[in-house]
């Protein structure tokens, strides 16, 4: 296929440990149990899971950090654990956070040095960086130190940076994490802009507003496993036949709380807790009937806001992976 930039067969990651403290006994943990998956040229892939799902793992088999177990990769016709040198130009990663800048230099000079590991002629990196610094915003404080930088400022200058060589993959591994509401929009119009500029990218993050936003796929993977992986729209489709039941309760005990998972056609129950407030939602396929018996379930409970809607992108991964929110 030749429109296939990344290519993933059969992959397993093994690590081995130790456990105990006064008799040591070795462990293999499985942080990736035989995944396949494929991302075409020029789409944004989304890689989503819960913490030690696997995520991070498969990104650094995939930029050329970490070997798999077993299986196969490639990735731009290259194998990255053979051809690591071939591949390192065409890629870069981006890690969500503050780190992989120098903060003692000025935005400018971060993207001078890596320009320099890149071996960027220095013939073409004035005008590339100030392109770059133009595209993530930052061209006004090009020469100011990064210390004094927001979060939002330094991860797109993170952004840049990954930018450096001109990569035809873009790996991001929670770039958005611990962002404020505008800085966030900001880096996901920069990763739009970028994509429809040809960068493929692939993306890691716990925001499923975000992937449904940007991926044109994502592949849900929970304890080294592949769940699903479809458009958003598709997976969404896939609970087309049932509602979401929100509401948010003042009071009421764990007791109450937990007969609504036993009520008829309820199928999964989500809960949230905030003071005195509980948020709740409830999967089923027959909200009319299922309506009334919140309330004969609730009684002597204040029940707030109550709505009936669709399934968003987050209530599907709640679904496929299970667990409670609080």
């Amino acid at each position: 296929m030749s429109d296939v930039v990344i290519e993933v067969s059969r992959v397993k990651r093994t690590y081995k440990t130790e456990i105990g403290y006064i008799k040591k006994k070795r462990k293999e943990v499985d942080a990736l149990k035989g995944i396949s998956f494929t991302v075409k040229k020029g789409e944004i892939f989304g890689l989503l899971g819960p913490n030690g799902a696997g995520k991070t793992t498969m990104i650094k088999i995939l930029t050329t950090m970490l070997t798999p177990t077993s299986g196969k990769v490639s990735v731009l016709g290259l194998n990255p654990v053979t051809e690591t040198k071939l591949l390192r130009p065409h890629i870069n990663f981006i890690l969500g956070g503050e780190r992989n800048l120098y903060w003692r230099l000025s935005a400018y000079d971060n993207l001078a040095y890596f320009s320099d590991l890149y071996k960027i002629p220095l013939s073409e990196q004035k005008e590339r960086i100030n392109e770059l610094l133009e595209l993530v915003g930052l061209k006004e404080v090009a020469h100011q130190r990064v210390e004094t930088f927001s979060k939002g400022m330094k991860q797109r200058l993170q952004i840049a940076r990954g930018l450096v060589n001109n990569p035809e993959i873009l790996f991001l591994d929670e770039p958005s994490i611990g962002l404020d509401p505008v800085s966030a929009r900001k880096l996901r119009d920069i990763i739009r802009q970028l994509n429809n500029n040809g960068t493929t990218i692939l993306l890691t993050t716990h925001y499923m507003f975000e992937a449904d936003e940007l991926c044109d796929r994502i592949a849900f993977i929970d304890k080294g496993e592949i769940v699903d992986i479809d458009s958003p729209q598709n997976i969404k489709q896939k609970t087309d036949n049932v509602s979401v039941i929100d509401f948010t309760i003042i009071g009421g005990n764990d007791m109450k709380i937990n007969q609504l998972s036993s009520l008829p056609g309820v199928q999964h129950v989500q809960t949230k807790n905030e003071d005195i407030l509980t948020s709740i939602k409830l999967h089923t396929n027959n909200p009319q009937t299922v309506v009334p018996l919140i309330y004969e379930t609730m009684q002597e409970v204040v029940i707030q806001d109550l709505s009936i809607t669709k399934p968003t992108l987050e209530d599907v991964y709640v679904q496929l992976i299970g667990g409670k929110v609080s």
